[in-house]
């Protein structure tokens, strides 16, 4: 679904990948696969606390945005990064949100040292 139609332009196709990374759920999923060879379904059940429908709803989309893919082995699904530039993708993502929290930081900081506002009536 996300990637078939070689038709759309560049920006639509790059908008898709973002889709799939567009829930805390989904980036924590991944963040789990960036650390590991692979997952069996139930150490993400584990460690995202989800209920096993959701994660499989969330992990459906990974697998739809062609982040992850599965492998079945006997009763036991493992999912994988499909990419190793989606590990690097998070990496880059986690140093773009400290800085831009540190700017925060400092406009709060800034905010919080202006001298104070009398009212005038």
């Amino acid at each position: 679904m996300a990637f078939e139609n070689d038709e759309r332009p560049l920006y639509e196709i790059k908008a898709n990948l973002f889709k799939g990374l567009a829930h805390p759920y989904r980036i924590r999923v991944l963040e789990i696969l960036a650390g590991v060879s692979e997952a069996p379904v139930s150490d993400m059940i584990s460690a995202t606390g989800l209920e096993a429908s959701h994660l499989s709803q969330h992990l459906s989309v990974l697998r739809r945005y062609g982040l992850v893919v599965s492998e079945r082995r006997a009763s036991v699904v493992y999912y994988r990064l499909a990419f190793p530039q989606v590990a690097d993708l998070l990496q880059v993502a986690r140093a773009l949100l400290s800085e831009l929290l540190q700017d925060s930081q400092r406009h709060q900081s800034s905010a919080l040292a202006l001298p104070a506002i009398s009212s005038v009536r």
